[in-house]
Parts: C-alpha cells; structure tokens; sequence
C-alpha cells in the first residue's frame, strides 16, 4: 500500500473546500426540476446538511450563501446556527439573471434605473457580508447578447467597469470582490464575462482585493484549464474555484467524475503555483444534484478533491524538474503518470482513521441514519434554489 509521507498529510490536513447552500437544494434541467426527500425547507436546514458532510470529512468547513436563494431575517442567528452545527458562513454569491428587469442586461445594462437597481442588489450583498463575517463577494453575470448587432459590446464593458467600481468601492478592508466568467450561456453571440482575461481586466482595474474566479466547468472544449490556473497564480489573480465536473458544457456534475486526470492536471499546478492552503485561494464546489442525493454527493465530491490532491502531492518533484531541463519529453510524462495512476484511497483510508474520522465517509453517512431522519421530518422542501 502507498505511504502518505508527514509533509504531504500535514498538506492534506490543511485542505478546506467550501460547500454551495444550493446544492442541497432541489434542482434540475431546463425541462424539470426533481424532488428529492429530505429537501431543505430554510437556509438553516441547508446549513445542516451541509455540515453532514464536515462531520463525516472534516474537508468542508464553510458554507456559501446565494442572495436573494438563502434571505433570512437575521443574519447573525443564521452565522450562530453555523457555528454550533460546526460550520462557518463563507462566501455571499450575487444573483442578477433571474429578475425580468434583468433580461437585457444588469451591471451592463443601458438603462440607469436598471443598472442602479443590479449595483444597489450587490451592496446589499455587502451588508450580508458584514453580518455573517464573510470575505468573499462573488459575482457572475448571465449578460450578453444573441445577435451581431444587438448591442455595443464595448459599451457594455464600460457600464461593467463602472459598476464594478461602484461596487468594488463599499468593500470593506478585508473583503474581496471575485468576478467569474463563463464563455456562453445563457448569451450566445457574446457573453459579456466570457473568459478569464475579461475578468483578469476587470478586477486588474479595480485593485488588489478584486480576484478572478475560475470555474471548471466554464470553458469551451479542449481548453488547456491549468494553464489558466497556472497564469493567474502567477499574475496573483486566482481568487478562488468553483469545482465540477462537465462533458459537454456547464454540465455541474461532481468534479472529477468525467475526466478525473484533468482534476489532478489542474491541482498539480495549484500546488506548483502556491495555491494549496493558501489562504488568498478558496475552494469551492459548484455542483447541481439532479438525479443523486444531495449530501453523498458532496461528500463523494469532496473526496475526489482530496484523492487528486493527494495523488498530485506524490509527484516527484526533483524527478520531473531533471527530466525537463534535459528535455526528456517521455521521462517528464511518465513522472506525472505514476503519481497520477497511484491508488491513494487504502493510505487515505488508514489516514482518516488516525484522525477520528471515518475510514469511509459514504458509508459513515449512509449508516447514520440522518437522510431517514430528514425524509421524515421535512415536507415539502424545495429550497435550491435555480428553480425556485
């Protein structure tokens, strides 16, 4: 069985990956949103599920609100129910692509009255943020336009950039504002955040505390991800993720399910690049479970964050700087190879158990008796909330 060596358990310990409060929630296709038993009916039931997986990992030890998905009337009775279900709140997500006010637009919007409407909506978020201690204001637009002509697209980057620093401007000193992009959809000839080096501009512009978020679902076929990872660590851009996993499009399915190399490709360079433990670098999932049940599947994602992150911490890291500075092209290659095709799961078994935790988080999870429990208690849950 492969040994974790000290220095890469210490690594591993450190890891924190944020969980979505939507995805414990229903949610589906654009034909049908699925029910599921046990649904949260509050953010609070949320916030309880969420730390199920916590429990069972000690892999995710913050939660991220959607405004207006997760309003509640207090605040700071909502960041203490957090606290005691061992949790804390995390990063406060913006919502501008599902009010009718929004249809041409929001931050890029030409009319006034509606772009005052999307900036007034962001610094209520901010309020948020000061309530439940959170540092991170992440922000995605569903903006752009379907046809050549309909709109001035460099306008639009104007009203963005203004908006943007309107915004950026009632931050707090240690608050961050994280703009992710997206290349299509639901716009389809331009999206007005389509890629990282429009979000790259945009936050460049604003100051140090404005980040790029990358999401690894949100790129056109065949892009090379870690090169993306790699240069914005390198530019000390990458503000955080939002891990899934897609075949086609913005699948959201669970990181690592379709092409788990490319997991550990992009960790790999995490790693290379400083981004592991680092405190300027947030994880976070950004899954929808239409078919799964909610809470294993955060917990099976969680955990294929950490088995990459475990496999890309065996690389030989003297080996492969050898090989590429003698330009052994196949050497190089088959460094990455042998820690990428290590099993790790036995070692990380034996781990978790070291620390008081499950050898096996799916099946401490499901003996627990806790989703029975919820199927129970709770009627008529549908907080998600995409399709609520």
């Amino acid at each position: 069985m492969t040994t974790l060596s000290p220095e890469i358990t210490t690594a591993l310990e450190g890891q924190g990956i944020e969980l979505p409060s939507w995805a414990f929630g229903n949610s589906g296709t654009r034909f049908r949103v699925f029910t599921t038993e046990g649904t949260p009916r509050d953010p609070y039931e949320k916030i309880s599920d969420a730390a199920q997986v916590n429990k069972v990992t000690a892999l995710a030890p913050s939660v991220a609100l959607h405004i207006p998905w997760d309003k509640v009337d207090s605040y700071d009775d909502l960041r203490r129910h957090a606290e005691d279900h061992g949790v804390v709140l995390g990063t406060i997500n913006s919502n501008t692509f599902q009010d009718e006010d929004y249809k041409f637009g929001a931050l890029t919007h030409a009319d006034d009255v509606v772009r005052r409407k999307a900036i007034d909506h962001h610094l209520e978020c901010i309020d948020v943020m000061h309530a439940t201690g959170s540092r991170d204001l992440k922000i995605w637009l569903a903006e752009g336009s379907n046809y050549p002509g309909q709109n001035d697209m460099r306008a639009r980057q104007d009203r963005l950039a203004d908006s943007l620093q309107q915004i950026y401007a009632r931050l707090g000193e240690e608050q961050r504002l994280v703009l992710e992009y997206k290349f299509f959809e639901p716009a389809f000839y331009h999206t007005d955040v389509p890629d990282w080096g429009t979000s790259y501009a945009q936050v460049a512009a604003l100051g140090e505390r404005a980040m790029v978020c990358l999401d690894t679902g949100h790129h056109a076929p065949g892009t090379n991800i870690e090169f993306i990872v790699m240069q914005l660590l390198r530019l000390g851009k990458l503000g955080s993720f939002d891990f899934n996993s897609r075949f086609y499009a913005d699948d959201d399915l669970i990181v690592g399910a379709a092409d788990p190399f490319q997991l550990f490709r992009i960790l790999f360079e995490v790693i290379r690049g400083g981004g592991l433990n680092n405190p300027d670098v947030a994880f976070m999932l950004d899954q929808c479970h239409n078919i799964e049940d909610k809470i294993p599947g955060q917990i099976r994602s969680v955990l294929n964050v950490q088995e990459m992150t475990a496999r890309a911490l065996l690389v030989d890291r003297a080996a492969l700087d050898a090989a590429q500075s003698a330009n052994d092209v196949l050497g190089a290659n088959a460094v990455l190879m042998d820690a990428f095709y290590t099993d790790v799961r036995p070692a990380l078994a034996q781990w978790r158990e070291s620390r008081g935790l499950p050898a096996d988080p799916m099946a401490a999870y499901a003996a627990s008796g806790y989703q029975q429990r919820i199927a129970a208690d709770r009627v008529g849950g549908t907080q998600a909330g995409w399709g609520a």
